[in-house]
């Protein structure tokens, strides 16, 4: 059975290697049957409507010549409609068709979609909260969605925002701030007062807090790092994908490459359909156009392509830094190494809560159960035979140096790597997830607690904890999404490091400091949709700012201006 699985899972990677997507001959790519596309409403059927971007939508919408017996009818919909095409307008989303797939969306513009949904309800005495609602956004974008919060503010309601972006701190009425570490070393308000004008804060407040030291005392550019050598340059010829407009495009190799550019612009269609859909088809020695470019060069180079995206790290809540990162497996043989265990003969599958053997059958290794509660939904409650810790009895009984393996699960990774002292194989992987800032997680925390971010991370940490076969081209989506501008210099500081071992990174990203350390940038634009797609400024990152047609160095610019450091 096991070699019929594997021969089966290589004929149908094999066959993939072929398949091509391509719209359905029968609807042209509308999804919908001939009944649903033969109404028409003066000329235009659902599905043409549904392909116009949501800008021109509007203004069609609102010429329309009905008659006053039509109007009965059309007039409260069309208002509808003009109303959430309005909301989603401000919030800069104008660019989208109806129709768009959800899957092809950006991190930012999910997130916004969302805040429209809210935004769009006309209620007062609500307390609305947002968790990060920059994520994923050009600060151009963030102005926006800051003057939509403000709105749903005035019209009475409370706001409750969770942030890292200084703009939103700035424009916020009220400020608590957290800290002074993640985790363990976290927990503690260290200010709870006024956002503007922040009063006199206590120096040693200060000291410990990064927040407040950067909105009271500015920030100053790090020194400019020598420019590397030349490595070569991978080149993208006649990209045109989604709105690129047929662009030539080239990365350094060997560097650190930033796409940056407003939501819309054309980003994630450059790296991730043209880009890494068309060096994957190379690598894998598939011949024909690749994803969308008319030609790509200087790949030759390159002998492994990874990309990290901003998706779960699992698709079940079993999924866990330790399993995901491979950790779990030499734990496990440490564990069925000991003397108890040997005794008992238990192997390594008794220390897995995924198989029948040493988890708890009652919960099915989950160390919960989830607790129907008819039109309230369901509640999670931890299982009263294992009391949450997944195994049975027996196998907890099991120790190394006193834990059992449920107890290493619940450990940090800050924790775990004082405990797995001379394992080598575990703690390559524990000080790689230290290195990239999340020595604050547990072990067995579930992904579905995990942000986006952190997933991006774990998934890094998994791939930095291998040993690459060659030159490596990794490709990141919006790393900084969910980070403190502290974390964000412990991840450069990672990307450095691939850098020095003579791979290649390139990130979409519009974090100011991960801008500013690249050695390459390419920016896109200078609007969204139909306005974008176009290459607006290429070259190092200190030129940027110069760039008049660049909203990119725009914000630059502006946040120079009000963080200038205070003499």
């Amino acid at each position: 059975p096991v070699m019929e699985t594997i021969l089966k899972r290589d004929r149908n990677r094999n066959i993939l290697r072929f398949v091509r997507t391509a719209p359905c001959r029968a609807c042209g790519g509308t999804r919908l049957g001939p009944r649903a596309r033969s109404v028409s409403v003066h000329g235009y059927d659902i599905a043409a409507l549904a392909a116009l971007q949501l800008d021109e939508l509007g203004a069609i919408l609102q010429g329309l010549p009905f008659s006053p017996a039509e109007r009965v009818i059309a007039g409260p919909i069309v208002s509808e409609v003009q109303k959430q095409v309005g909301v989603l307008s401000a919030l800069g989303l104008g660019y989208l068709s109806a129709d768009r797939d959800s899957t092809t969306l950006s991190g930012g513009e999910s997130q916004r979609l969302r805040l429209a949904a809210q935004a769009g309800i006309a209620l007062s005495g609500l307390i609305c909260i947002f968790d990060e609602p920059s994520a994923g956004m050009h600060p151009h974008d963030a102005r926006q969605v800051i003057g939509v919060l403000k709105g749903i503010r005035d019209r009475g309601n409370t706001v409750i925002v969770v942030e890292h972006d200084d703009a939103f701190m700035r424009h916020a009425d009220w400020l608590i701030d957290i800290g002074p570490g993640p985790g363990l070393h976290g927990g503690e308000v260290l200010y709870n007062g006024p956002a503007h004008p922040l009063p006199a804060i206590p120096a040693e407040t200060l000291r410990r807090s990064r927040t407040l030291s950067m909105l009271l005392e500015g920030e100053s550019d790090t020194a400019p790092r020598a420019v590397r050598d030349d490595g070569g340059w991978l080149t993208v010829t006649g990209a045109s994908a989604r709105n690129l407009c047929r662009i030539d495009v080239a990365f350094r190799l060997r560097a650190l490459n930033v796409v940056t550019g407003v939501s819309g612009a054309g980003k994630s269609a450059l790296v991730h359909e043209v880009l890494g859909a068309g060096l994957e088809k190379k690598l894998e020695g598939q011949e024909g156009v690749p994803g969308g470019a008319v030609q790509i060069g200087g790949w030759e180079a390159i002998r492994k392509l990874i990309s990290i995206d901003q998706s779960p790290i699992g698709r079940t809540p079993r999924s866990n830094p330790a399993t995901y990162t491979g950790l779990f497996d030499p734990v496990r043989d440490l564990f069925a190494r000991q003397e108890e265990a040997v005794s008992r003969g238990f192997g390594k599958g008794r220390f897995s809560f995924n198989t029948e053997g040493g988890r708890c059958e009652s919960c099915e290794g989950a160390g919960y159960r989830q607790e129907g509660m008819h039109f309230l939904g369901t509640v999670e409650v931890p299982c009263e035979t294992c009391e949450g810790r997944r195994f049975d009895r027996a196998t907890l009984e099991v120790k190394v140096a006193g834990k059992s393996i449920s107890e290493v699960l619940e450990m940090t990774v800050e924790e775990a790597i004082g405990f797995f002292t001379g394992e080598e194989k575990i703690l390559r992987i524990l000080h790689t997830l230290d290195s990239l800032g999340l020595g604050y997680l547990t072990l067995g925390q579930r992904s579905s607690t995990l942000s986006g971010g952190e997933a991006q991370r774990i998934k890094l940490a998994t791939e930095l904890a291998r040993p690459a076969p060659g030159h490596t081209l990794y490709l990141l989506d919006e790393p900084t999404t969910g980070l403190h501008d502290a974390d964000v210099q412990v991840l450069l500081q990672a990307l450095e490091r691939l850098v020095e071992q003579g791979h290649t990174v390139i990130l979409v990203e519009h974090h100011h400091a991960v801008i500013r350390a690249a050695d390459h940038v390419n920016d896109l634009g200078p609007g969204s949709g139909r306005h974008g797609g176009q290459l607006v400024y290429a070259g190092a990152p200190a030129g940027l700012e110069d760039c008049p047609d660049s909203l990119t160095g725009q914000a630059l610019r502006e946040r120079r201006e009000v963080l200038e450091p205070k003499a």
